[in-house]
């Protein structure tokens, strides 16, 4: 990586130039990972079902391109023009004596919160996989499964292993940088995901009464989207939810776009790959709700990728490679190797 030598105060320093990703691929995969979540495997097929289907994908859809794409495309910008993390990039953009760098404090709060959130149930699964492995669950119906979640629940020692296991990986990964650690592992992850979307997919299309399914899905009721069972309005409920979703699905108003925005190249147009990351993510969602019966079985790819990308979003990788740089550099003067 290129180095660049800068006089601060009278001695000299290593300052690193901010990394790009490696391919297109790379960063549609993995700005579509950020985005791609229980958003769209679990949320997403359940709020379809709950709005009477099409006609809710439609207003979804809508918003998507009136409202998430724009506002995509507006974080990207922020990331290009500063080259920064998210509490830098206000600073470095705003106007003087404007507030704009406030926002920057609550994006990382919600990145935080994020990986709080994504590290605990990648956890979980993490140690469902073994469980499923194992065979634990063979037998057993509804109440018997919902019994063994709560005995994990209750079992704190187990859950703190498994979400440190979580963490451990996470940083592993982002110690190696952008292009060597994150990018190749999400790509290679994104990529048996949507394999996975595919595989799912064309089994829940050979289950029993799977074309009534795919009927509710492509042809819009909007009866049902405008009423619920005991027949009240619930329109704006609809509207408000299906706007709810757009921001929601595309981790849009914490400043992980942004993030992925400072490592994008000059030479790439910031709409264009918003659309991308756009129907990408669309993509994963619509095949998810005809995949919701076998959900679960893509879930953990899904939160795992997610959690490494929530520490991207938070610029992990350079706190770690900065701590490397004190250890591993002496200071040394301009024009010496």
């Amino acid at each position: 990586m290129l180095r660049v030598w800068r006089l601060i105060q009278g001695g000299y320093a290593i300052v690193k130039e901010r990394e790009t990703f490696a391919s297109r691929l790379g960063f549609v995969l993995i700005s579509a990972g950020c985005a791609i979540g229980l958003g769209n495997v679990w949320r997403f097929p359940y709020i379809v079902g709950q709005y009477g289907g099409a006609a809710f994908v439609l207003i979804y859809l809508l918003f998507l391109v009136i409202m998430g794409l724009p506002i995509m495309a507006m974080e990207f910008s922020v990331g290009r023009a500063s080259r920064k993390s998210i509490l830098a990039s206000f600073q470095v953009l705003e106007p003087k004596g404007s507030k704009w760098h406030w926002y920057g404090w609550f994006g990382m709060a919600g990145n935080y919160l994020l990986m709080m959130f994504y590290t605990t149930i990648a956890g979980w699964l993490l140690l469902y996989f073994f469980k499923v492995a194992a065979g634990e669950f063979r037998g057993l119906d509804a109440a018997g499964v919902e019994n063994a979640f709560g005995a994990m629940q209750g079992n704190v020692g187990i859950q703190l292993l498994f979400m440190g296991i979580v963490v451990v990986l996470g940083m592993l990964i982002c110690s190696r940088g952008l292009k060597n650690g994150v990018e190749k592992v999400n790509k290679a992850m994104m990529l048996c995901l949507l394999a996975l979307l595919v595989v799912l997919a064309v089994r829940a299309l050979t289950l029993p009464g799977a074309m009534e399914g795919v009927k509710f899905y492509l042809v819009p009721n909007f009866h049902n989207l405008m009423y619920d069972a005991d027949g009240s309005f619930r329109l704006f409920r609809a509207i408000y939810d299906a706007m709810g979703q757009a921001f929601f699905t595309l981790s849009l108003g914490i400043g992980a776009m942004a993030i992925f925005g400072s490592y994008i190249g000059k030479e790439r147009t910031l709409l264009s790959e918003s659309v991308n990351i756009t129907l990408l993510d669309t993509f994963v969602a619509l095949m998810a709700w005809m995949d919701r019966e076998i959900t679960w079985y893509m879930v953990f790819a899904c939160m795992i990728g997610a959690f490494i990308v929530a520490l991207v979003a938070m610029d992990g990788w350079e706190r770690l490679k900065e701590i490397w740089d004190r250890t591993g550099y002496q200071k040394r003067p301009m024009g010496k190797s």
